[in-house]
């Protein structure tokens, strides 16, 4: 029964409080500032400075990355945004209306994900629309990158100062 006890104090639903909660927080904004439109940074990297075949594969790639998600978009998007509005509703509603803290943490992990996707998106229709390539599409990607990780320092601040006062206020009542 000590053992159980243990591994459920270990793997705690009070999110602000637990180290678990941060460790997926650093994990989360670790992930999605790696990639850009399907190409690595280590890629965009390579083929910004050997050029060659590397910014053919990196071309590839974002080619790839954008057909696909455009094509999806065109299919079933309607639906897509039906269904992250109302999981961003209810996330909201019962982190903030009913106070769940587990709520407020995946509603500050998904609200800036979602804005994300939206970035993603909109960069994608622009490269289908000019057709950017070579250079110009290096640029293109090291900037959204660049505004992904600026998006991130804001996000794991706001969160960092609501987890503070959530823990806070927790432990003052």
């Amino acid at each position: 029964m000590a053992i159980l006890e243990s591994i459920l104090r270990l793997i705690d639903i009070r999110s602000f409080s637990s180290v678990w909660f941060w460790i997926v927080v650093a994990l989360f904004w670790s992930a999605v500032t790696q990639t850009v439109l399907g190409a690595s940074y280590d890629v965009i990297v390579r083929a910004r400075k050997s050029g060659g075949q590397a910014l053919v594969d990196m071309e590839t790639l974002v080619e790839i990355h954008v057909r696909r998600s455009l094509t999806l978009m065109r299919r079933v998007g309607h639906w897509i945004v039906a269904f992250v509005a109302a999981s961003l509703a209810m996330l909201f509603m019962l982190a903030f209306v009913y106070g769940v803290e587990l709520a407020q943490a995946i509603f500050l992990l998904m609200v800036p994900l979602t804005i994300i996707r939206l970035m993603n998106l909109r960069l994608s229709f622009r490269i289908e629309r000019t057709h950017i390539h070579g250079e110009q599409l290096i640029r293109v990607l090291l900037r959204h990158r660049l505004w992904i990780q600026f998006l991130g320092m804001i996000t794991i601040f706001v969160t960092a100062v609501w987890g503070m006062l959530r823990v806070m206020t927790a432990t003052v009542l």
